[in-house]
């Protein structure tokens, strides 16, 4: 009813990271576990990602003061600060020489990218990181280990050593059906990056509106940008506008990864562009979705305000389509300094599958031209001769349906990489179940199978979703949040906390059965202990009654 949904140097890539990733685990030496006693008390660790390894240290946990000192990198210092004060209303002492905590940096060529130790004991905390990523990283997980003992602020003697599964760990945000604004976009990116993941792909375009001012095409957002789902006022992004973001990602250690979808979801185009845009063509299950959903039929230059997908297309055999994509492509790779230009190619309901191999083939070979890697959703992968450096985006469910395996292998045959986002595990904008002791938010939809638990969505493995994929040919995991009911920062809060944390586990920790923590059970509690820790960071999580939460 809805969606969603490099070649052989890059598998050796992966495949380096992958032995990298396995000599931290050897190296480490240690049992992970999901508590450590101190005191003869046994402590939960809320540490989500899992880290790879984790051990209780001899000792007293380090007590932490306003008087504690910091000093170290100071990018890295400050990320600490934006933790401390709101957990605990201190503000720490900075050093340049000597200090309590450090944080530093040690590269080696036998340690993993963005990978980091955390060393823990009565007198000093210190924090090494691989790159800078990795330090960023080792001070999340340092302040999740942050807890109240009494009056008495602690962290508890450990010995941590963690990297990540997977390259690509990302979220995705739909400011198309709803827009966002630049400091809810922002905020996002500070909850996403808190939990190691390292790629924010914003789906700029859709039916609803185009989200991305043009110097090329002005009008697009002259014409297309000002309405969203339900006759919501829309809204986009000046140039200056998405070089903050993707700057402000850059600070925390996430790329960038714009979408302009198409040949499908583009409606929008056709009120700037009506000479390159089809006429919308509706079948009797969007008629369905109309029915449920509101928004009427669409019609060829009126914007649309409906939530009914796989109506509109652009001209397949036009060249003046391709002069477009040509001209909003070129824009976007100038301005985008990360390597992925994402296309779409979901949906496309109302273009033959003859038309939409022969659009996908030349568009993906034109965003390879401009030096950039081409991203798809999987139904790309019907085209034989898509270009051989993109990446497929697997949406299907946990169990492949009609096809979609055989399309999401296609890349892998090309030797390119997926990235996986099975809709009834990770999809955030799914409502949640209900209960009786904590009520679903009245947001999402349900077509992927849902309701979405926070179980279901923890209790899959990336490696067992399409069959006979080998590991190597996985670049990593992303979360979308499609945003047809989602009109608020605290509707995004609400939708992916806590589940965001499950996919990050995901995507970041060991595979299933390779750690103790890496279960339920365990998840469950690290995450509840988190809950403090998110309320003073300002997020309005869902308190799911599958998660026993801490209050303090």
């Amino acid at each position: 009813m809805y969606r969603r949904r490099r070649r052989t140097d890059g598998r050796r890539r992966r495949m380096a990271a992958s032995a990298a990733m396995a000599t931290v685990l050897v190296a480490a030496s240690v049992t992970a576990c999901a508590s450590v006693a101190q005191n003869g008390e046994t402590v939960s660790l809320p540490v989500v990602p899992a880290p790879a390894s984790i051990t209780e240290a001899a000792g007293a946990p380090f007590r932490l003061t306003a008087e504690t000192s910091v000093a170290g990198d100071q990018d890295a210092v400050a990320a600490l600060a934006a933790l401390v004060t709101p957990r605990t209303g201190m503000t720490l002492t900075s050093s340049e020489g000597d200090a309590a905590i450090r944080l530093r940096l040690a590269a080696a060529e036998t340690e993993a990218a963005e990978s980091y130790r955390i060393e823990v004991d009565e007198t000093a905390v210190v924090v090494t990181g691989a790159d800078t990523a990795g330090l960023f990283y080792g001070v999340q997980t340092l302040g999740q280990l942050i807890r109240r003992d009494g009056d008495r602020w602690v962290v508890p003697a450990v010995d941590i050593a963690d990297a990540p599964r997977f390259a690509y760990r990302g979220v995705m945000l739909d400011v198309a059906r709803h827009f966002h604004g630049v400091d809810t976009v922002k905020g996002y990116i500070d909850r996403a990056a808190s939990l190691k993941l390292n790629a924010l792909h914003l789906h700029l375009t859709d039916d609803q509106g185009w989200r991305i001012e043009l110097r090329s095409r002005p009008e697009l957002t002259e014409r297309a940008s000002g309405t969203a789902v339900g006759g919501d006022p829309g809204g986009f992004y000046t140039r200056d506008d998405y070089r903050q973001i993707v700057e402000y990602a850059a600070s925390r250690h996430m790329i960038v990864v714009p979408e302009i979808d198409m040949p499908g979801h583009t409606h929008a185009v056709g009120l700037a562009y009506p000479a390159i845009t089809e006429e919308p063509r509706v079948n009797d299950e969007m008629r369905q979705v109309i029915a449920e959903f509101g928004g009427g039929e669409p019609r060829a230059g009126e914007a649309y305000q409906g939530m009914a997908v796989g109506f509109s297309s652009l001209r397949i055999h036009d060249e003046a389509t391709y002069d477009f994509v040509a001209d909003v492509f070129g824009e976007l790779a100038a301005m985008t300094p990360g390597p992925y230009l994402h296309f779409g190619g979901d949906e496309s309901l109302s273009t033959s599958d003859e038309d939409f191999a022969v659009f996908v083939t030349r568009v993906s070979a034109l965003i390879a031209d401009l030096g950039k890697t081409p991203v798809a959703w999987h139904e790309a992968g019907a085209a034989a001769d898509i270009a051989d450096t993109t990446v497929g985006q697997y949406w299907g469910f946990l169990t492949p349906q009609e096809g979609a395996a055989e399309k999401a292998r296609t890349f892998v045959d090309n030797d390119a990489p997926l990235i996986l986002s099975p809709a009834d595990a990770v999809y955030l904008d799914m409502q949640y179940p209900a209960s009786h002791e904590a009520a679903a938010p009245p947001l999402g939809l349900t077509w992927a199978n849902g309701p979405t638990s926070v179980e279901r969505a923890y209790s899959w493995e990336p490696s067992d979703v399409i069959p006979g994929l080998e590991e190597s040919a996985i670049l990593g995991v992303e979360a979308p949040l499609w945003a047809e009911t989602v009109r608020t920062a605290a509707d995004i809060d609400a939708m992916a906390f806590p589940r965001i944390a499950a996919a990050a586990e995901a995507a970041w920790s060991p595979a299933t059965g390779r750690s103790e923590l890496r279960t339920w059970s365990s998840f469950r509690e690290r995450v509840g202990a988190l809950g403090p820790l998110w309320s003073r960071l300002g997020i309005a999580f869902h308190p799911s009654d599958e998660i026993p939460w801490v209050t303090e």
